[in-house]
């Protein structure tokens, strides 16, 4: 067998004979590594599989029968409702993010949960069997059916899966994994992709559930071929940071349910904890007294309103251009509110440094928090104290007006069920003010409407 030196971007999977500092392909820069590839016979045979290929007949879509997908419920309460309302039959699931953020103490719960009434495979290229033990003794996992193997050989990987013949298949991690039949490392474009589908040939008739656990760059994206999310079902990213107590998973690609849902666990001594009312959980910090450049507002994650913390300080600059930092929130979104700011109602911000920060350590993109977001920055730059009882939901357009956000009859509701006394929104109809009997109504038409009610 002949080899050849080929570079492979680590970013598309484009090979190119020689180096070069940018991907001709996908633009990425410093992404062409260097590997050694077997040139194929062209007289050789194809690869004969051992288990069935993952194909069917050609039929009309009118002959074709919609079967019921019936789902498979983990009992843990936020990883459920992430994949919409359980797991299906021959799902494939990529779980993603920082190390040490909790993605194995994840899936050894959902294993735990999962092995009462399925046979569980969990294959380990990382740690070692007594490793895995010891978590799952701190955790309280029994495992009386959950089988664990050490390995990182796919082909062995396998014949492991054909002898225990499991329910479900845990792989932590594909980067981990490596085919004898590449002379590459593990971790490449061409391992990861064609590790990847070798699982997918395997248990997608089986119908076995499988969970595939993935690195992610420091940029925070997922190591390997973009290739590798389009393989899955599913994609789940933890989307907080690992020193944070609050985890936040968040799906980018969900075949079995909605992307738009996000799923709140709590780190504790015992394993990720599901916050099952997230509103009341970051309702617990003072809110007893009116503060200066603190507004709440509730944004919707899926289906359901998400108590939001904004925090505003606006202090004069000594630098002769005035920072702008954000946490949480889109950076661009404020600039572009921070200049509907000074062009509507004259606020004085170019000669001061603006932080916007949302408190817990989630990352919230619903146009609803523009409202507070203004409401904070003027309660800061202006020192006027916000009451603790008034929450803000808007979204606000570059012209200062203040436009209506969806379902904005269920963040109502959320808001009066949390005990908040004042709503300040755009005009709503009087059916989704009907149930309101706690919560007055303050409607803001524009920006120049908040200043005036916020005095």
């Amino acid at each position: 067998m002949k080899f050849k030196t080929v570079f492979v971007c680590q970013k598309c999977g484009y090979e190119a004979p020689k180096w070069a500092g940018k991907c001709p392909d996908c633009g990425e820069w410093n992404s062409l590594v260097e590997e050694v590839k077997a040139q194929e016979s062209k007289k050789a045979p194809a690869r004969t599989r051992s288990f069935t290929e993952f194909s069917s007949e050609v039929v009309k879509l009118a002959d074709s029968k919609t079967v019921h997908e019936e789902r498979i419920p983990t009992n843990i309460s936020e990883f459920d409702r992430l994949l919409g309302g359980g797991l299906v039959k021959g799902q494939l699931t990529l779980l993603a993010g920082a190390p040490g953020i909790g993605k194995s103490t994840l899936m050894l719960q959902v294993a735990a949960e999962l092995s009462q009434t399925n046979k569980v495979l969990y294959i380990s290229g990382e740690e070692s069997v007594n490793q895995i033990s010891g978590r799952a003794q701190r955790l309280g996992v029994k495992g009386d059916n959950i089988f664990l193997h050490c390995e990182t050989d796919i082909q062995k990987i396998v014949e492991s899966v054909e002898n225990v013949n499991p329910d479900v298949l845990i792989l932590d991690s594909i980067q981990t994994v490596y085919h004898p039949e590449f002379t590459s490392s593990a971790g490449t474009v061409a391992q990861v992709r064609e590790c990847t589908s070798e699982l997918v040939r395997l248990c997608k008739p089986k119908g076995i559930i499988t969970f595939v656990l993935g690195h992610v760059t420091k940029d925070g994206e997922l190591a390997g071929p973009k290739i590798l999310e389009h393989m899955v079902d599913c994609v789940l990213y933890f989307d907080t940071e690992k020193d944070n107590v609050l985890r936040l998973l968040r799906p980018h690609k969900n075949r079995f349910g909605s992307t738009g849902e996000i799923g709140l666990f709590k780190m504790t001594g015992r394993g990720l904890e599901s916050v099952d009312n997230p509103s009341e959980y970051f309702s617990q910090t003072s809110r007893d007294k009116a503060l200066k450049g603190r507004a709440y507002s509730l944004a919707l994650e899926g289906a359901r309103p998400l108590l939001t913390e904004i925090q505003a300080l606006v202090s004069p600059t000594h630098y002769p251009y005035p920072r702008r930092v954000t946490t949480g929130v889109d950076l661009n979104r404020c600039l572009v509110l921070f200049a509907a700011l000074e062009k509507h109602i004259g606020l004085p911000l170019d000669n001061k440094d603006i932080y916007v920060s949302i408190a817990g350590g989630v990352k919230l993109k619903d146009p609803a928090l523009d409202l507070a977001i203004c409401a904070a920055v003027i309660s800061s730059c202006k020192d006027i104290a916000i009451p603790f009882d008034h929450v803000f939901m808007g979204e606000v357009g570059i012209l200062g007006q203040a436009a209506k956000v969806p379902l904005v009859d269920r963040r109502l509701e959320e808001a009066q069920r949390l005990g908040f006394k004042r709503a300040f929104c755009p005009p709503v109809t009087r059916e989704e003010k009907s149930k309101l009997t706690k919560l007055s109504l303050a409607e803001i038409t524009d920006l120049n409407d908040l200043v005036l009610k916020l005095k």
